[in-house]
């Protein structure tokens, strides 16, 4: 087997890594990407419906879940979505903004990835694909790796290879993996950012709503999040779902006002005197879709709103304004985001993503117990970390 020796070695051809990589490279380290995928930033391709939503206007600590809530302070301060938006003005990459600050390419989300793979070009950075790495262990001068490929040595050792979520792209619980070995703690990763499934009465009810759409706020605790709610044939998705998931312990009830704008129970009562011989479901169908609205009245048993007594009013005002429901559980890791948990970040450098008692040793991007909520947050966490390690790399040629 063939030996080769580099400054860094970055494990994970992700945003993270790419990010990371081009970095460190141009300022003088030499630096080879591992990964096991056939392509780079496969993540990158798929977000936002291939467009990729690579960051958010208003990203700030507060969109972010982690044991430790100000660890990503640093990080997300000398990387900023301005600093992302200024390297794709040089590589002429036209964006747009949709709702809540998401940015994303007007153009395929391969553009993201080319202008990465072009700014690791500047660095020299060398890629090698399709590698597995069969053993990763300790020398007196930082790392050997040995690999179907070859094996390799640095003085640096950056893990970046994300969570498991998404498997079926060939995300995996490897970084998790190499933080063990080296000793170190781990919050127990959970499925993120993912839709909810319901038990099967209440999905049986549920199912010929699948396919619709209703803005809603959704609590979990204190926490609420105001966007679209999607019914499908297995539960809930849609922003408001997915971004309420991160929050959510199984077992626990969650609250969705079906109509945040309207005060449902002032309304029926204004209709029952206005519109006495009005029907539930056409009164509903002015605020909500009329399938939505059918499968809400056909709870009450009566047929005009003139014939509601004020429990009857309450408890239709309530099945819209705090419809309580207690998921079944997730999707799981098979279609979720992101993963939440992972690296602890007692371990690391808030600065330098660096292991503390690990010399040479650094993780970065979705491996690391910092979880972004929906819209471009875990993207900018992964250029900010990258960016924050690369930099800290780079202080080692000086």
């Amino acid at each position: 087997m063939t030996l080769r020796n580099f400054d860094t070695i970055i494990i994970g051809a992700g945003a993270a890594g790419l990010m990371c990589g081009a970095v460190a490279g141009q300022h003088g380290r030499k630096v080879l990407i591992l990964d096991h995928a056939k392509a780079v930033g496969e993540k990158i391709r798929i977000s936002g419906g291939g467009r990729c939503n690579f960051t958010n206007l208003h990203c700030g600590p507060e969109n972010f879940i982690s044991n430790n809530p100000h660890f990503c302070k640093s990080a997300l301060a000398g990387y900023t979505p301005q600093d992302f938006i200024d390297l794709l003005a040089k590589h002429k990459i036209a964006w747009h903004e949709k709702t809540l600050g998401q940015l994303f390419c007007d153009e395929r989300a391969a553009k993201i990835i080319a202008m990465l793979l072009a700014e690791c070009a500047k660095g020299d950075v060398e890629t090698s694909l399709q590698t597995h790495i069969g053993q990763v262990s300790t020398t007196k001068d930082g790392f050997l790796l040995v690999t179907d490929r070859g094996n390799f040595t640095s003085s640096s050792l950056v893990v970046a290879c994300g969570g498991p979520s998404i498997p079926k792209m060939g995300a995996s619980g490897y970084g998790y993996q190499l933080a063990k070995q080296f000793g170190l703690k781990l919050v127990p990763p959970t499925a993120a950012l993912v839709p909810f499934t319901i038990s099967d009465g209440l999905l049986s009810t549920l199912k010929p709503l699948a396919g619709v759409s209703v803005d809603v706020l959704v609590h979990c605790g204190s926490t609420c999040f105001e966007e679209a709610m999607l019914f499908t044939h297995r539960g809930l998705s849609g922003p408001a779902i997915l971004q309420i998931s991160s929050y959510w312990s199984p077992g626990a009830a969650i609250t969705i006002n079906l109509a945040p704008k309207i005060n449902i129970l002032a309304e029926l009562e204004l209709a029952k005197t206005t519109h006495p011989k009005q029907s539930p479901a056409g009164f509903l169908s002015q605020f909500l879709p009329k399938r939505l609205a059918q499968t809400i009245a056909d709870t009450c048993s009566h047929q005009r709103l003139a014939d509601m007594n004020k429990a009857a009013l309450l408890a239709l005002a309530t099945a819209v304004n705090a419809w309580v429901i207690t998921p079944s559980g997730s999707e799981g890791f098979r279609t979720a985001e992101v993963t939440k948990g992972g690296v602890d970040t007692d371990e690391l450098s808030s600065k330098s993503m660096a292991v503390k008692s690990v010399p040479g040793l650094y993780f970065i991007g979705e491996v690391v117990d910092v979880t972004g909520h929906l819209g471009g947050h875990n993207f900018q966490w992964a250029w900010a970390s990258g960016v924050a390690c690369g930099r800290a790399l780079r202080l080692k040629t000086n």
